[in-house]
């Protein structure tokens, strides 16, 4: 995946084409990257079990299987110069298209295997556990999302000659203005967001845990394990109301970029819930009175 994704980055520089307003080599690019991270993360999750069995070997070669199969009908239909995704235009197109999705159930399938697996494992202390196993389960969330993206849009069920089913985009055609680097849709609801919100929680509870494990050596109260853990708590569920935010916005046809005032209340309501819990997990319980001055100050 690294190395597709330095050929990639080659075509965009080459290759000027574009695929519903977007360069034919962006794809290829973004799930290079996106896959290479995936798998970089699943690899160091399951290092991590102290007894490695053929179970979770057998589902990471599944991943890795299914990883390879995608990005390869992917980059073929960006060399073809066609879209890869709901695109089912001809009989080839739909084919691809359906061995993406077979692909896609198998890769979110194994990943389950592995989440269950590290569920019946001790990781580490409690917050590099917990920290795997809620990651792994926000991120089968945020890939069970991407399933919104197959339901045909009013405009393709009333069309007879369809030639897509799904997109990324509500309330707007595919391929509008888009955020740079990210290709999110700015004029509309894109349900690539919560997509990525949630896979990509893979990687941040373990780096938001190796944050605070860093910091642990000039903030005294973060050596402790109960606080590490109830932080990545925390963090685990201020992430899953993200998730949920940015799932309700995009379905409501709104971009990102331009929240309504319901939007930025829940955003509110989240960031404060977030901050009140991070300081209900740092802030230190008093210690507990000596008996005998306990003993002085009760009154007769």
């Amino acid at each position: 995946m690294a190395a597709l994704a330095v050929v990639a980055a080659a075509g965009l520089i080459v290759d000027d084409r574009v695929v519903l307003g977007a360069p034919v080599w962006f794809k290829p690019f973004k799930f290079a990257v996106s896959f290479a991270a995936y798998g970089l993360t699943l690899a160091w999750m399951l290092s991590q079990r102290p007894a490695p069995g053929r179970l979770g070997d057998r589902a990471a070669h599944v991943v890795v299987v299914s990883g390879l199969i995608e990005m390869a009908i992917i980059t073929g239909q960006a060399v073809r110069g066609r879209r890869s995704h709901f695109n089912i235009e001809t009989p080839l197109d739909q084919g691809l298209f359906i061995v993406m999705g077979l692909t896609i159930v198998a890769l979110w399938t194994a990943t389950l295997v592995i989440a269950v697996l590290l569920f019946r494992a001790r990781l580490g202390d409690p917050a590099t556990t917990w920290a795997i196993r809620l990651g792994v389960l926000i991120a089968l969330a945020g890939l069970a999302l991407g399933g919104l993206m197959l339901m045909p849009t009013p405009e393709q069920q009333a069309d007879g000659l369809r030639t897509a089913v799904g997109a990324h985009s509500v309330g707007i055609p595919d391929g509008g203005p888009a955020m740079p680097v990210t290709g999110w849709n700015t004029a509309g609801g894109d349900l690539r967001i919560p997509h990525f919100v949630g896979m990509h929680a893979l990687q941040v509870l373990p780096l938001f845990l190796y944050g605070i494990e860093a910091l642990a050596g000039r903030v005294a109260r973060l050596r402790d394990p109960r606080v590490r853990l109830r932080l990545v708590l925390v963090a685990a569920g201020s992430l899953t109301g993200l998730l949920a935010l940015v799932t309700w916005q995009a379905l409501r046809g709104q971009a990102l970029v331009h929240p309504d005032a319901a939007t930025l209340t829940a955003l509110a309501v989240v960031a404060a819930a977030t901050a009140l819990a991070t300081y209900a997990s740092l802030r230190r319980r008093p210690a507990a009175a000596p008996a005998a001055t306990l003993a002085t100050e009760t009154p007769a």
